[in-house]
C-alpha cells in the first residue's frame, strides 16, 4: 500500500472517477460483509475484508439516491423509474454567457431546453436585445477565426422567431429561466452537467424541496480465488485506497470448474493448471490417476476433445461386477463370446440389432397348449426367421387372443439331415413345415447364442460390424498399458457407446503418460498457472493414453438414469381359462367353510349342553317320584345278543360322522364286547 495515497469512501472515489481509466485496483482499508438485501440486488455474496485487493473492470448504474434538500431526506429510485423531472433555476446569476453554459445540458438532445435572460440591455452587431427578454440557447458555435458565439433565439411578441450569435465572452448579469422540459432519471444520470443540478418532479402536489441526485453504481471487480466476476454496490461503507501503479504487475487467481477448462481455445493448451478443490468424494471412479487429484497437486493440461467411449461390465456371478469406461484407443484384441438369453423376448431383442441370429435351448421346457406354448429340450438349435402375430386356440364362447411370437426354425444336425436323404419329396415339405416353431415372446425359455466366429477384433471393429451389446473376452492386452485391468476377466459385456468431453492430463513427472478427465463428472476447481512445461521447448512427447478407466457401480447407475429412454416393457401371457379341476376346487372351497362353519357352531352348542339342557320352547320336566321302598331284589337285566350290540344313536343332536370300518370283535367266552360301528365323540359319552 502506497503511505502518500489517499483514503476515500467507496461512493466519492466512484463519483470522481474517469470510466476511460478502468480496470483499477482498489485496497480495502476497512472491510464490511454485506448481506441480507444486498443478496436480491447483485445476486452474489462479497466479503470485503481488510486488506483485500479488488481489480474494478466496470461499471453499471444499478439505482439513485435522491437528497429533498428541503427535508434533509434521502430515498432510492431505480434507474428505470418512468418519472419526470424539470431543472429548478440558479438563483445566483452568471457574469459571462461562457460561465453560464459551461454548466449547462447544451446539445442535441438539450436543444429549446435551456433559456435565460439579462438585467441589462444587450447590443450586438447593431441588433439590441431588450432587458429581460428570454433567449432560448440552440448551441454553441466556432466562427473561422476561431471565436466561440451561441446560437440563440429570440421570440416576439408576434410569435416572429429570430436567430442571433452572441460572444460567450460577452459581459453580463445573466438569470436562467424556469422552463417545463421534463427529463428521465436515465437522461439526467447519464449527462455530466445534468447530473449535478437539482430537480423538482414535474406532477408533484406535494410541498418538497429540490431534489439533488446521486449515481449508486454497481461495480464489477475481480478478487483473488473467486470463481466469478464479484458485483457490489457502491454505497458500501468502505474505505478503499488506488494501489493501480503499485499492484500492475499483479496476477488475480481465477478458479475454473472442468466444464469452464473445456471451454477454453484449443490454442491455450498445452499449459500446467494447479488444483484448488478436489474432488469432495469418490463416488464414481476406481482408476489410480483419481488419488492424485489432490489440492496443491500441479497437473499438465495437454488438449480437450470429445473422446468417443463404450460402456462395458462383467457379467453377474459370484463375484461383484466390475465397470469399465473403455476409449476407442484401446489396443487389445477381443473375442466375440455367445450371449445368454433368460427369455424369448431378449432373443427377439438381439435378432432386431443382429439379424441372423441362431441360438441353442439350455433347458427343458414343457409344452402349454393354452397359451400356444411348445415344448423345448435342451441342445436344440434354433434359428430366428421373423416375428410374427398367432391367434392362440378359443373356446366356443371365448374371443380369439392374438400374441406376438417369434418364428424361428429348427436345425438339424449333420447325423439327422443323412438320415433324412430316402426321404420322399412330399415329406421333405412336411417335416420344413414342421420344423418350423413358433414361440410367443412372454415364453420364459433359456437360450445361448450359437457362435463359430473365433477371430480377433479391436474394440472400433466391433462397434463397425456388430450392433451393441455384446459378450466378449480379451484375448490379448494393450501392449500401451502398464496394467490393463480387462485381461484376466472370464467375459465383458459391451454394453453401449458414448461420447465425453474430456480433458487430457497428466502428471508433471510423467508428462507423456495421460489419462482422460471425463468433464461431467469431476467436481474440481482448477487455475491455470505460467510455470513452464516439463519438457524442453519443441520437444513435445508422445503420449501414451490410459485408455481403461474403471468406474464405480454409482456411476454406471447415475449414466443409465441420465440416458434412460421409455422402452416397452416386456409382454405378459394372456390370460388363462380355469379348468374344470379348478373350477371345482374353487366351487368346494365355500362348501367346505360352510361345513366348518356348521361344526364350529356345534361344537360350541355342545360344550354348554348339560344334563338338563331340553329344547327351545318346551317346558322343563318334573323330575320322577323316588321309588318307594321295595324290599324284593332288583330284577336281573339279561344279557345283550350279538344282534343287539349295536349303540343306538343320539337321538337329541346329531353330528356328522366319518364313518370308520372296523373289523367285528367276537364274543369270548369268558367276557362281553359290544362292538361299536361308530367312534362315539366325547360329547355323545356324556349321555352313557
Amino acid at each position: 500500500m502506497d503511505e502518500g495515497g489517499e483514503v476515500l469512501d467507496l461512493r466519492n472515489y466512484i463519483d470522481s472517477l474517469d470510466w476511460s481509466s478502468l480496470p483499477r485496483i482498489l485496497q480495502v482499508c476497512s472491510g464490511v460483509y454485506f448481506q441480507g438485501s444486498v443478496y436480491e440486488l447483485s445476486g452474489s455474496e462479497v466479503c470485503l475484508s481488510t486488506g483485500d485487493l479488488v481489480k474494478v473492470i466496470g461499471l453499471e448504474i444499478l439505482s439513485v439516491c435522491c437528497e429533498d434538500m428541503g427535508t434533509n431526506t434521502t430515498f432510492e429510485l431505480p434507474i428505470e423509474h418512468t418519472g419526470l423531472f424539470k431543472l429548478v433555476p440558479e438563483d445566483l446569476p452568471y457574469n459571462t454567457i461562457e460561465e453560464m453554459v459551461g454548466l449547462q445540458p447544451v446539445g442535441v438532445d438539450a436543444c429549446g431546453s435551456f433559456s435565460f435572460s439579462s438585467r441589462n440591455e444587450l447590443i450586438i452587431d447593431n441588433f439590441t436585445v431588450s432587458a429581460g427578454k428570454e433567449i432560448t440557447l440552440l448551441s454553441v458555435e466556432v466562427t473561422e477565426d476561431g471565436e466561440k458565439h451561441a446560437r440563440c433565439q429570440l421570440t416576439g411578441l408576434q410569435g416572429a422567431c429570430a436567430v442571433v450569435h452572441i460572444p460567450l465572452s460577452i459581459h453580463g448579469e445573466f438569470y436562467e429561466c424556469e422552463n417545463e422540459r421534463g427529463y428521465s432519471l436515465q437522461e439526467i444520470m447519464l449527462s455530466g452537467r445534468l447530473c449535478k443540478r437539482r430537480f423538482r418532479k414535474t406532477k408533484s402536489k406535494k410541498c418538497g424541496g429540490p431534489l439533488l441526485f446521486t449515481p449508486i453504481y454497481q461495480i464489477k471487480g475481480i478478487m483473488h480465488m473467486r470463481k466469478n466476476i464479484v458485483k457490489f454496490p457502491s454505497s458500501l461503507e468502505v474505505d478503499v485506497i488506488d494501489v493501480t501503479e503499485q499492484c500492475k504487475d499483479l496476477t488475480f487467481v481465477t478458479p475454473l470448474s472442468m466444464t469452464e477448462v473445456a471451454t477454453q481455445p484449443r490454442e491455450a493448451f498445452p499449459t500446467m493448471a494447479e488444483i484448488l478443490e478436489g474432488p469432495e468424494a469418490n463416488r464414481f471412479f476406481c482408476c489410480t490417476w483419481f488419488k492424485e487429484l489432490q489440492k496443491g497437486k500441479h497437473l499438465v493440461l495437454h488438449k480437450r476433445d470429445n473422446t468417443p467411449m463404450v460402456l462395458a461390465c462383467t457379467p453377474k456371478g459370484r463375484k461383484a461386477q466390475q465397470y469399465f469406461l473403455i476409449s476407442q484407443d484401446y489396443g487389445g484384441q477381443m473375442r466375440r463370446r455367445p450371449r445368454e438369453f433368460s427369455s424369448v423376448y431378449e432373443v427377439y431383442v438381439a435378432f432386431t440389432r443382429c439379424p441372423g441370429l441362431k441360438v441353442s435351448v439350455t433347458r427343458h421346457y414343457e409344452a402349454v397348449e393354452e397359451e400356444g406354448v411348445p415344448s423345448l429340450s435342451v441342445g436344440e438349435q434354433l434359428e430366428v426367421l421373423k416375428l410374427h402375430t398367432v391367434e392362440l386356440p378359443k373356446g366356443d364362447s371365448e374371443p380369439a387372443q392374438e400374441v406376438e411370437s417369434l418364428i424361428c426354425r429348427r436345425i438339424k444336425e449333420e447325423d439327422d439331415e443323412d438320415d433324412d436323404d430316402d426321404d420322399d419329396d412330399e415329406e421333405d415339405e412336411k417335416q420344413e413345415e414342421n420344423d418350423e416353431v413358433c414361440l410367443p415372446l412372454f415364453t420364459p425359455a433359456h437360450f445361448v447364442e450359437k457362435l463359430s466366429d473365433k477371430k480377433k477384433y479391436c474394440l472400433a471393429d466391433l462397434e463397425k460390424n456388430f450392433s451393441l451389446p455384446l459378450e466378449v473376452k480379451v484375448a490379448s492386452r494393450d501392449k500401451v498399458l502398464e496394467k490393463d485391468p480387462l485381461v484376466g476377466l472370464t467375459a465383458m459385456i459391451l454394453e453401449e457407446t458414448l461420447e465425453e468431453t474430456t480433458v487430457l492430463a497428466s502428471l508433471p513427472d510423467s508428462p507423456d503418460r495421460c489419462f482422460a478427465l471425463p468433464v461431467h463428472w469431476l467436481q474440481m476447481s482448477l487455475s491455470f498457472t505460467s510455470d513452464p512445461l516439463p519438457w524442453a521447448e519443441g520437444q513435445t512427447p508422445e503420449l501414451r493414453l490410459e485408455s481403461v478407466t474403471e468406474v464405480t457401480d454409482h456411476f454406471y447407475h447415475e449414466y443409465h438414469r441420465l440416458t434412460q429412454t421409455d422402452m416397452a416393457p416386456p409382454p405378459r401371457p394372456p390370460k388363462r381359462k380355469p379348468s374344470s379341476s379348478e373350477s371345482q376346487k374353487k366351487s368346494g372351497k365355500p362348501k367346505a367353510k360352510t361345513a366348518n362353519s356348521k361344526s364350529k357352531n356345534l361344537t360350541e352348542k355342545l360344550d354348554s349342553l348339560t344334563l338338563d339342557h331340553t329344547k327351545p320352547g318346551l317346558k322343563k320336566r318334573n323330575p320322577p317320584p323316588p321309588p318307594e321302598c321295595v324290599e324284593e331284589p332288583p330284577p336281573v337285566i339279561p344279557r345283550k345278543s350279538v344282534a343287539e350290540s349295536f349303540t343306538t344313536p343320539n337321538t337329541y343332536v346329531r353330528t356328522p360322522r366319518k364313518q370308520q370300518h372296523q373289523e367285528k370283535r367276537s364274543s369270548d367266552s369268558d367276557h362281553d364286547y359290544e362292538t361299536v360301528e361308530d367312534v362315539i365323540p366325547l360329547h355323545d359319552s356324556l349321555f352313557y
